[in-house]
Order: structure tokens, then sequence, then C-alpha cells
């Protein structure tokens, strides 16, 4: 398993503990689990939230097939497509449903590989299609205003100015964001190196803007936040001297919203898809924002197109005399 993070006060999200693995559970299928969970983050090198949910995922199939009295190594499709049935009957997403059924796919790929199971016994497992909703973007001018709300000229107020540049100006995952270090930094030359998804290095720009705000924020602001005796090297810490996790910087976006953008949802992912969509439709090319986006597949930057697209077209509907 990964071991925490040093400096971090959040619990390793793939560390076994009563909160994920139930009582129904056997103690085979928990084992099972693990060794899965071993392979995924050894052989494709996961990140510990991803992990995380294919632990929740895979223990979900677990504890049904416990109560029909059966387990993962003995359960057959007719059982599988019951599992997948209760949890459309439970009212979960079928976005959800699809992601379940992704992973219960490729637990049963590796087991059958092993052979623990017969060969193809939930390859074929169905599941809804999940919908395909265009990523929510803010306009240029709510951007604006959310990156350059007022914020206290204290520690954690420079902190929080550097976190929104970095998001909307460089266009980071909230998890890259948490993870960066002092050292990932070069302020002069307005670069910031990140690690992504599957443990994948890039360097993404900073422009001026995030580049001020950073500036301020190691004057002034992180030599207050970081703990005494600290060696983590962490960029980012939260107010009781740990690393910054994922749920203070939504936290912060809350706050923050409330202010300059109430009535609008607004995650960390929010910021991103703004980023990418803001750089598509001032003329940049699909292939230099996937590699800023840290996209394995161009297919998935293709999403911002069609909400490029889909912005012309309410332009043109308010703007032209004749639309």
């Amino acid at each position: 398993m990964l071991p925490l993070v040093p400096g971090s006060l959040e619990v390793d999200p793939l560390a076994p503990n009563t909160a994920t693995v139930n009582s129904a559970t056997s103690q085979a299928d928990a084992a099972l689990i693990d060794e899965f969970l071993d392979h995924l983050m050894l052989g494709r090198r996961l990140s510990p939230h991803t992990g995380a949910a294919y632990r929740r995922d895979l223990i979900s199939l677990a504890d049904f097939l416990a109560r029909q009295g059966s387990s993962l190594e003995a359960a057959d499709r007719a059982t599988l497509r019951r599992w997948l049935a209760s949890l459309a009957t439970l009212g979960y997403a079928r976005s959800t449903v699809a992601r379940r059924a992704a992973a219960v796919r490729s637990f049963y790929s590796w087991a059958a590989r092993r052979g623990r199971i017969p060969e193809g016994s939930a390859v074929l497992l169905a599941a809804p299609r999940a919908a395909n909703r265009l990523p929510a973007v803010l306009t240029r001018t709510e951007a604006e205003r959310l990156t350059e709300s007022p914020v206290s000229p204290d520690p954690v107020g420079l902190r929080d100015r550097a976190i929104l540049e970095l998001l909307y100006g460089s266009g980071l995952r909230v998890a890259e964001l948490c993870a960066l270090n002092e050292s990932d930094l070069d302020v002069d030359g307005q670069r910031v190196r990140v690690f992504g998804k599957g443990g994948k290095e890039r360097e993404v720009p900073v422009g001026d803007f995030g580049a001020d705000a950073l500036r301020a924020y190691l004057s002034a602001g992180l030599p207050e936040m970081r703990p005494e005796g600290d060696s983590s090297g962490a960029l980012f810490f939260n107010r009781r001297g740990g690393r910054l996790g994922a749920r203070s910087v939504r936290t912060l976006l809350e706050s923050r919203r409330t202010g300059t953008l109430a009535g609008r949802s607004i995650t960390p992912h929010t910021l991103r898809h703004s980023f990418a969509t803001h750089l598509l439709e001032g003329g940049a090319e699909i292939r230099v924002v996937q590699e800023l986006l840290g996209h394995s597949s161009l297919a998935t930057t293709q999403r911002y197109t069609h909400v490029s697209r889909r912005r012309l077209f309410d332009v043109y509907g308010r703007s032209h005399p004749r639309a």
C-alpha cells in the first residue's frame, strides 16, 4: 500500500479500516481486493484516490455477494447483474453505476488472467451508458472575478490567491495542486512541474498573475504556514500545519463563490474546464491544450471543443440580428 505523504494529516485512502471494509465482507474477498489493488498501484501507478474508488466499488459488490451467500470468486453473471440492478433501485446515478461496472470488469479480467475465476465471467457485464454531460465552464469575466476577488493580506489569504491562480491560470487538477512541493516551482521562469495521473510528469506555464501571487505567498505566506521542523517540502499547508487536501480546496472555492458568484456551482475542476475552454476559444491548438492538461487521449480534450462550439452558438444567438 502507498505511504502517507509526509506532513499530511489525511488518512491513507487505501488503508483498510472499519469505515471501508464492511463486516459482511469475507476475509477471503477482502484479501483478494487488496491483492488486486496492489496490482493496480504497482503496475498501473494509479493515484491513491483512484485506488480508493476501486476499493469502494469492489467492497460494495463483495458486501452484496456476502448477503446473497456468495463471494467474488463464486459469483456468476446473473448475480452481478442483480447487483447492478440493486444500485439503480437505490437511486445511484447512471455514471456511478457505469463506473462500478467498469471497476468490476477490470477486477474480473485480472482475476481470470490468474486463474481465480473462469475466463469472461464479468467481462461482458453491461452497464447503463453514462450521460455525456458537457463540463461546466465559467465565462472569462466570472473567472476573473473569482481569481481577483479580494483576499485578506494574511498568510492564508496569500495562499488562497496563489491556489486560485494555479487552478485557473495553469489548469491543474486539485490532486496535482495539493501534491506540489516548493521545489516544483520555477517562479522566475514562470513554470511549474506537475505529477499527474499515473505519475506522469509535465511542465505547465504560470501566467504573470500567477507568478505574482506565488511570489507574494512564498515571501510572506509560506514561511508563516510551514510548521517548524517540517521536512515535507510541501507548497501548500492547511491551518493545522498539514499538507493541504482536496477538501480544503473545495471549501476555499465555496467561500470565494459565495461572495463573488452566488448561484453558480464551482468545483476545482470547473476552473480546469474553464482554463481549457478559454484557451481553445482564444485560438490554441487542441494538441497544445492536451499537453497542458496532461491528457493521455486526445478524445478527452476534444470534449472542450464541444463546449466552445456550444458557446459560440450561444453568442451568435444573442448577438446577430438575424439569429
